[in-house]
């Protein structure tokens, strides 16, 4: 989210960054209209397929306590992650119509929320295929250390740093108000602002992407090899990966156009690429739209689950079951008993439906 608004902001406004020594600066601002509509829009679509998918995977997975097994829990994980930032979404669609309305406490809330997101959803999805590299690989004695990972360092590999990295925006989210209205924004010391903002983005693409990239595509690649050697009884095997290989392939789609976008703008910044109009007039566009699609990966794994995991469809029609069952204690309860012949039309009706 700070990405794109410093983009706008460095040529825009008064205390600019100092980015640009040349003597012509570039319009660099997407149509005022365009983005009153383009982004509220795409943010509403996420927020209710959000919602609604990691919402469900949360409540399958609650009625699995006995049942979860590693990769689960860390789906469990991954939905809780998603969760939260979709509940951010709101707040920057109305900022993205009329600008922030709601405080400086949830102007730094809300940016550090984004980054927990960031950071845990590749972290967990790291974690997922290290689990899957020793389910396959190592099956005859990782079952002890596939548990410690997914009940205890989960806790220490994921969520511990990536709640370190909101400390930056902790610092230095920040509301102010310019010709724009009034903005919330990632605001740097003055002094080294270009510096602060080559940083973070670094930051982003090595820890938010490339090294958890490499740990995923390393798994894989072992995995791949030894279930082409040895394909027998792999079946079940095979159809857990294809879920997870999916879900990997969908994350690098959402994520590595826009970390492609911010390194280009990191690198025109320190002065290693050099500045032209057409270049970042191009490139403001390119991070526009690939910010929004990388967003996009937080609603893509429950729909993944709905449709290719047959493991996850029984716990929906299990937990709706129950749920049902629950609903209709509590209506015999409140109105006396029902007819068993009645119950039993209405328990079929729930589950077909």
């Amino acid at each position: 989210m700070e990405f794109y608004d410093s983009i706008i902001l460095d040529n825009s406004s008064d205390s600019g960054s100092g980015d640009y020594d040349g003597e012509e600066l570039c319009d660099l601002s997407v149509s005022n209209d365009f983005q009153k509509i383009f982004l509220p829009t795409v943010y509403g679509i996420i927020f209710v397929l959000g919602i609604i998918g990691n919402g469900l995977v949360v409540l399958v997975m609650g009625f699995q306590k006995k049942s979860k097994n590693m990769t689960d829990k860390y789906r469990l994980h991954l939905s809780i992650a998603d969760l939260l930032f979709v509940l951010t979404l709101p707040f920057w669609a109305v900022d993205a119509v009329s600008g922030w309305h709601f405080g400086g406490f949830l102007c730094v809330t809300v940016n550090m929320i984004y980054t927990l997101n960031l950071y845990s959803s590749v972290l967990i999805l790291a974690f997922i295929s290290l689990d899957r590299y020793l389910a396959v690989v190592r099956a005859t004695n990782s079952q002890n250390l596939r548990k410690l990972l997914a009940g205890r360092v989960i806790y220490i590999g994921v969520w511990l740093p990536a709640t370190f990295f909101t400390i930056p925006d902790l610092v230095f989210a920040k509301i102010h108000n310019s010709s724009m209205g009034t903005i919330c924004e990632l605001t740097y010391p003055q002094e080294a602002n270009v510096i602060w903002k080559a940083v973070f983005r670094f930051q982003h693409i090595i820890i938010g992407f490339l090294l958890p990239g490499l740990i995923i595509l390393t798994c894989y690649c072992i995995i791949i090899s030894k279930l082409s050697k040895n394909s027998k009884g792999q079946t079940l095997k095979r159809k857990a990966l294809k879920t997870t290989v999916i879900l990997i392939l969908c994350f690098f789609i959402c994520w590595l156009p826009y970390c492609a976008g911010i390194l280009v703008d990191a690198l025109t910044m320190l002065n290693v690429i050099s500045h032209s109009c057409f270049l970042e007039q191009g490139l403001e566009k390119w991070i526009f739209f690939t910010e929004a699609l990388a967003y996009f990966h937080c609603c893509l794994n429950p729909i993944l689950y709905a449709f290719l995991g047959v493991r996850f469809s029984k716990s929906a029609r299990n937990a709706l079951s129950i749920s049902s069952r629950s609903s209709h204690k509590m209506l015999t309860k409140k109105r006396g008993p029902i007819s068993s012949v009645s119950t039993e039309s209405e328990s079929s009706s729930a589950l077909t439906s």
